[in-house]
């Protein structure tokens, strides 16, 4: 993947596919390579150019161990999109990468087409503050979870009870859980201290781009009614749940979500 010098540090990205531009923006301590499963090939198909990149925290882009804000990504998105050419570009992201692009959508609606916004809150909550809270000092003690239990814990936070409740289906996700390693690494903690921010859900009642919440009936981190929330405040913007997936729903459910996200940003902006 080519590296690009913006903003300040290194980013690396990838760009597949000719069009107009999307752009997807990943959670915390995910790899771009994650939307390569399921979403960049149905975009690249709908005739989209598609950007994917590693935010700052996760190698081979900058770690930037010693912290950074949600600013400074936002930042990094919206360079990555002026280096692609700039003009307004289709923005998605889960989880951090969701407030990612609706921070995006409030500071740079002149590089913003379509935000779409999935599995986010516009609020920190007492559970996933304390969950990330955790992680945090498991590294700074150095504590590495056996894989099994890590593979264990990652599945009972991310996926659906239905996807729970299948045996070969839970067994095929431990594996992969298992074999991604347990090491929080340097960068990825510095993710993971953006847990903790203010009620923003006054402010994005300025955001004046197309936008589109989405939500997973079944997640645990980021649960609907904080989605709702999100949709709510945003003036005109459309809120959609999916059943039967969890914080992972983008890959638990690939095609309902991908069909959500073609058809909305197909609309006329």
């Amino acid at each position: 993947m080519p590296v690009a010098e913006i903003n300040g540090i290194r980013i690396n990205y990838r760009v597949e596919g000719s069009g107009e531009l999307a752009v997807l923006v990943m959670g915390t301590g995910g790899s771009g390579t994650v939307w390569r499963a399921h979403q960049v090939p149905a975009l690249v198909s709908a005739g989209y150019r598609v950007a994917t990149f590693d935010n700052r925290g996760i190698p081979p882009s900058e770690e930037r161990p010693d912290g950074f804000t949600i600013d400074d990504m936002v930042r990094d998105t919206a360079a990555l999109i002026e280096f692609l050419g700039g003009g307004k570009a289709r923005v998605v992201g889960t989880s951090l990468g969701a407030r990612v692009v609706q921070e995006l959508a409030l500071a740079r609606p002149d590089l913003v087409s379509h935000a779409v916004m999935m599995a986010v809150r516009g609020r920190s909550d007492p559970l996933q503050s304390a969950l990330s809270a955790g992680k945090r000092a498991l590294f700074d003690k150095g504590v590495e979870l056996p894989a099994a239990y890590h593979a264990a814990v990652a599945a009972m936070q991310n996926l659906s009870r239905r996807t729970l409740n299948d045996a070969a289906k839970v067994q095929d996700w431990l594996d992969l859980f298992a074999l991604s390693g347990t090491s929080v690494t340097a960068g990825e903690r510095a993710q993971l201290a953006l847990a903790d921010f203010p009620d923003r859900l006054e402010d994005y009642r300025r955001i004046t781009v197309r936008c589109m919440v989405v939500s997973f009936a079944d997640d645990l981190v980021s649960p609907p009614h904080l989605g709702r929330e999100v949709a709510d405040a945003i003036p005109g913007s459309r809120y959609e749940e999916v059943e039967d997936c969890g914080h992972f729903g983008y890959l638990e459910r690939p095609g309902e979500v991908n069909e959500l996200i073609l058809k909305f940003l197909a609309e006329e902006a």
